[in-house]
């Protein structure tokens, strides 16, 4: 993409999730009208509020980019650009009350040199309406919240890092993630477990966590995160796991990987 249409791209993005945002913090107290539940997951109406929201601001200044979203997909999403949106990630959070919870866009690329379609993200927004902190990227700039330049941390022992993670709830999941959970525990200062990937890794970004690794995670929780805590620096190394649009990550600050690696041969 060209400098200039990133630039723009960026600016809707901002005023998307900024909109979207808007609609989850004026409803985070009000009774919520569940869509959808399992045992371990919740969809609510204002996901779908809230992504519709977005689509119909991102169209306003690009019409003929696809969407794939958590709620849906809409237009060609193979084609070589696409945004990949998360209405609100931390839906479970939200809809118990707790006001840890973001709206993720991103703007994705597809690579001209990839013969399998990978796609390579150029812009980044991650919005927390609780928080009012907006970060934002663009590929080879400066990561940023609220405008001013943002920093992985450069904590480099493990004795002394806060380490986050998410857990798929499948059991082959699970079986790889518990031995490596046992294993970290002992050697870090913390672990959190947040609830919200998107802000686990723009905390990652802004040098409050040191790592976020999940095994699971899918696309639309990491598009936008994951290029904040690239252009802040950071290491954000993802692959393909099974199921569509799944990946495994460990993002981290770019000097605690090999330590974490060292940990986990419990989690292939």
């Amino acid at each position: 993409m060209k400098p200039t249409e990133q630039k723009r791209a960026l600016a809707s993005a901002v005023r998307a999730a900024r909109a979207a945002g808007d609609l989850v913090r004026r409803n985070l107290g009000a009774d919520k009208v569940v869509k959808l539940t399992s045992r371990y997951d919740i969809k609510l109406e204002l996901d779908v509020r809230s992504q519709k929201l977005i689509e119909k601001m991102l169209r306003a200044g690009f019409p003929h980019v696809a969407l794939l979203g958590e709620e849906g997909d809409t237009g060609d999403t193979a084609a070589n650009l696409r945004w990949v949106v998360d209405p609100i990630d931390g839906t479970v959070n939200f809809a118990y009350g707790i006001p840890h919870a973001c709206v993720s866009i991103a703007l994705q690329e597809r690579s001209a040199k990839s013969s399998s379609g990978e796609y390579t993200t150029q812009v980044g927004v991650v919005y927390d309406p609780f928080c009012d902190e907006l970060w934002t990227a663009i590929r080879g700039q400066p990561a940023r919240m609220n405008g001013k330049v943002i920093h992985v941390s450069r904590r480099q022992k493990l004795a002394e890092c806060i380490v986050t993670m998410g857990f798929s709830k499948s059991a082959a999941s699970l079986a790889r993630t518990l031995p490596f959970f046992k294993k970290l525990v002992p050697r870090v200062r913390k672990v959190r477990l947040t609830g919200a990937a998107a802000l686990d890794l723009t905390y990652v970004a802004s040098g409050r966590f040191d790592a976020f690794i999940e095994r699971g995670v899918r696309l639309w929780d990491i598009a936008a995160g994951g290029l904040i805590v690239e252009c802040a620096g950071g290491d954000f190394w993802h692959e393909p796991v099974e199921g569509i649009h799944t990946y495994r990550i460990v993002a981290n600050n770019g000097l605690v990987r090999r330590k974490l690696a060292s940990l986990q041969r419990s989690f292939p």
